[in-house]
């Protein structure tokens, strides 16, 4: 299965159980590169972001999840790109 075709699975949970199950699956092994992990959390909090909009009953409570997760994602320092001289 495509990491986008597992990514949509993700976002079509319908309960805050259900996205916390989905995004731990998702989860990148503890080695795995800055960008990739920056990546993992971005989209953990499209998952939360949507289910807000449609588990109103922890509404709220997604609101706070995509935050952090946001947050996590925009902690995490990428490596500088380096600049290659063309001959």
């Amino acid at each position: 299965m495509a990491a986008s075709s597992k990514w949509d699975s993700a976002l079509r949970v319908g309960t805050l159980l259900q996205a916390h199950e989905a995004v731990r699956r998702l989860r990148p092994a503890p080695g795995a590169r800055p960008a990739i992990w920056r990546e993992y959390f971005q989209r953990c909090a499209e998952v939360y972001e949507h289910l807000a909009a449609i588990d109103h009953d922890h509404y709220h409570e997604a609101l706070y999840w995509a935050g952090r997760e946001r947050q996590k994602a925009e902690e995490i320092e990428l490596p500088k790109q380096r600049n290659r001289r063309s001959a």
